[in-house]
């Protein structure tokens, strides 16, 4: 498929619109004010690391394109290769042709990234609907907006934080004949609209993505503002030597023991029986209910996000829930993404399934063979136990995949990490980045973080895509 170029002649950028010419603002890479673009990674990381990968041409077409270089960006820019698959998926969610108006497109981020309090995002797309001609009356709140798009409210909260509750009801709802109905094409570009905008809010929150210092950076709000004053970061004497805890060094050296020996293991021993890997699944999805972060800080709501969120004390519950009757497993087998998920998207709203599914493959595929300072290393049971775990806490089991590996390999700090920023990334701190995986490279920890919105958004879709299904069956 080929994504139409913008008018500057470089790639969509993350923000595809031709705010500022080449000749007013000259062809250079904009110098990064204040505290630069993440709060938790410093600054000369992100340009050293950067430079290593050769992203700098990727930042120079993001100017051309936009103007700018904003944060995300920037930060992304540590995996060139995912930045460009990224880039060409949101150019054709927001500036492609399609069944929603553009301003509409931009009023569905804005509802998306409001239910993760997410500043960063909803100044941003505040902007751009004004710039798209949309209504500056629909700022005020999400009751001014029109009432077809209040609807879509039920779903966007439920998508959010707990997808497994949709079902065929919430998509008959929104498809029922009258003034304020959707159409199928239609409902599919918002569905895939809230799934990327929750996940590219984790991604904010994830990496402490800060907002741009530059005034005239059409952002509006408040800063993300990431919880926790540590300012320790991987490598740092206070990274490296916590108090109380393991060695840094020694963490690299006992995963990259463990490693070794699964890979033996799964060589030698014989295989697993389906009813071992349902009964893994069981006391990992049940372990799960422990992973809690102790530091997480309750903090309300600023009014530009509120007026966004109906329902706001709604939010994230464990799939699996002592005392309560848990909702049915998603066995991934009966309905996954290659076989069902890729093929309606894509004849519903074509194209997309196509960007989609490359944008998946390429962080799942995602390596440079190395951990911390090893190099040589075959990191795919790593990269496969991190999706998977994201994936069980949302409540979807792969029948083929022995989840002794998750225990193996991911440590309960980088545990309350992965499920927080993928469940409820307003909650993420800064000490919980700085204390998992602490001599590893902030690349690394973003190549995690790049991992988390992926899963987490294609968990999402499945949910969402099931019940389409089971509506049109």
């Amino acid at each position: 498929m080929r994504v139409a170029e913008p008018e500057s002649g470089g790639p969509s950028g993350l923000w595809p619109r031709q705010t500022r010419s080449r000749k007013t603002r000259g062809i250079k890479i904009p110098r990064q004010l204040g505290r630069g673009p993440s709060s938790f990674i410093p600054v000369e990381e992100i340009l050293q690391e950067g430079a290593e990968r050769a992203q700098r041409h990727l930042f120079i077409e993001a100017f051309l394109s936009s103007g700018r270089v904003d944060n995300i960006t920037m930060v992304m820019g540590l995996h060139p290769e995912y930045l460009t698959s990224f880039w060409k998926t949101q150019y054709l969610l927001l500036r492609m042709d399609g069944p929603l108006p553009y301003h509409k497109r931009h009023y569905i981020a804005i509802m998306a990234a409001a239910r993760h309090q997410c500043s960063y995002l909803v100044g941003f797309h505040m902007g751009e609907f004004l710039h798209m001609g949309g209504d500056p009356e629909w700022l005020r709140g999400l009751q001014f907006a029109p009432q077809k798009l209040r609807n879509l409210n039920e779903i966007n909260k439920i998508l959010a934080h707990r997808p497994w509750l949709i079902t065929k009801e919430h998509i008959k709802a929104l498809l029922k004949t009258g003034e304020n109905s959707w159409s199928l094409a239609e409902l599919i570009q918002a569905l895939v609209l809230l799934t990327h905008y929750h996940s590219l809010a984790s991604f904010v929150f994830g990496c402490g993505v800060n907002l741009e210092s530059d005034p005239e950076a059409p952002h509006a709000g408040q800063a993300p503002s990431p919880l926790g004053c540590d300012s320790s970061s991987p490598g740092s004497d206070e990274g490296v030597h916590a108090p109380g805890g393991t060695d840094a060094m020694e963490e690299v050296e006992v995963l990259m023991e463990r490693m070794k020996l699964l890979q033996e293991c799964q060589l030698d021993e014989e295989e697993v029986t389906p009813e071992e890997m349902e009964t893994c699944f069981e006391r990992e999805k049940r372990e799960s209910l422990l992973v809690t972060p102790a530091d997480i800080a309750e903090h309300s709501l600023p009014p530009n996000i509120l007026c966004f969120v109906e329902d706001p004390e709604f939010g994230y519950k464990d799939f699996t829930r002592r005392g309560e009757q848990t909702p049915p497993t998603f066995r991934a087998q009966d309905y996954t993404w290659e076989d069902h998920g890729y093929s309606l998207i894509n004849r519903l709203y074509p194209d997309v399934g196509q960007l989609l599914d490359e944008k998946f493959q390429v962080v799942y595929n995602l390596t440079y063979h190395t951990i911390a300072m090893h190099s040589g290393v075959d990191t795919s049971m790593l990269r496969r136990a991190i999706w998977n775990y994201v994936h069980c806490v949302f409540g979807i089991r792969y029948d083929d995949y022995d989840y002794r590996e998750v225990n193996q390999l991911l440590e309960r700090s980088l545990k309350i990490y992965i499920k927080t920023v993928a469940c409820y990334p307003e909650k993420t701190t800064k000490r919980m980045y700085t204390h998992f995986w602490r001599h590893f490279k902030h690349s690394e920890k973003v190549h995690i973080n790049l991992l988390l919105l992926e899963a987490r958004m294609q968990a999402a879709l499945l949910y969402a895509l099931r019940a389409i299904t089971r509506y049109m069956t």
